[in-house]
Formats: C-alpha cells, sequence, structure tokens
C-alpha cells in the first residue's frame, strides 16, 4: 500500500484508471446489449472525462473519508490485508453511486429513474471488479515498482 503521497498519488491513477476503464467498458455493453471488441475503443471517449473525475474525488474526497469509515469497524491492530479490503469497500461504497451519478447526467437521461437503474447494476459489478481483478492487480504492479527492503 502507499506509504508517501507521490506512491498515493501513483496508485490512484493506477486504480482509478483500470477501475473507470472497467465500469464503461461494463456499461457500455449494458447499454448496447453485449460486449464487442468495439466497446473497447469506445470506453476511451468517456474514459478522458471520467478517469479525472475519479481521480480528484478519491484523492480529494473519498479517499479522506474512506478510513474514517474503515476504522469504524476495524481496529488498526486487525491483519493488514482486512484493513485493505476494508479501504476497498469503503471506497467502492462511495465511489459508486457518485461515479454513478455523474455518468448518468453526462451520459444517459439524467433522471432519478435512470440513476437508481445505473447505481443498483453498477454496485455489484463495482464491487466485482475491485476484489476480483483491479485490486489484485494493481496492488501486484505497485509492489513491482515500489520495492521496499524487507517484506512486502
Amino acid at each position: 500500500m502507499p506509504k508517501t503521497k507521490l506512491e498515493n498519488v501513483v496508485f490512484t491513477l493506477v486504480m482509478a484508471f483500470v477501475m473507470v476503464y472497467g465500469m464503461i467498458c461494463y456499461n457500455i455493453s449494458l447499454n448496447i446489449g453485449g460486449c464487442t471488441n468495439q466497446v473497447f475503443l469506445m470506453a476511451f471517449h468517456e474514459l478522458i472525462i471520467m478517469w479525472p473525475i475519479a481521480v480528484f474525488l478519491e484523492l480529494f474526497v473519498v479517499g479522506r473519508i474512506a478510513p474514517i469509515l474503515a476504522f469504524s469497524f476495524m481496529k488498526p491492530t486487525d491483519r493488514p490485508q482486512f484493513i485493505t479490503y476494508a479501504f476497498s469497500f469503503c471506497i467502492c461504497s462511495l465511489m459508486c453511486p457518485i461515479m454513478s451519478l455523474i455518468a448518468t447526467c453526462l451520459f444517459k437521461d439524467p433522471s432519478l429513474e435512470t440513476y437508481a437503474q445505473t447505481w443498483a447494476l453498477n454496485l455489484p459489478a463495482a464491487f466485482l471488479l475491485q476484489f476480483v481483478v483491479a485490486g489484485p492487480l494493481v496492488r501486484f504492479l505497485f509492489r513491482l515498482v515500489f520495492r521496499r527492503g524487507g517484506k512486502n
């Protein structure tokens, strides 16, 4: 996990990229009725808008709230792996409704019904993407790039 501000920014940039790109691909696939090779290219049009928003939210809003929430049910003495999972859970729980709202307003019919449906469909996908793909992948890459002496 990041220890310095630079590491935190790098980690956030990579994690936000993977999560936002994955969620955009998922939403485009839902909108067109399936996943095709074209989806992966189409996603870059929204990515250039949504990625900076996600990075900003993570660095300046959600990233400050999530540890407070995580430590409301975790203790600093708990296993570091479980604390990491708690942080991921809290970040996903906060980012998903916010990013779903922004995406609904920018790319869909900005109605309460559309937002509720978008959020409901995105939340399970965001958790799955975070805990099965993005989280393990980004943490692995982070450990490769930011090697430290001793145990990682």
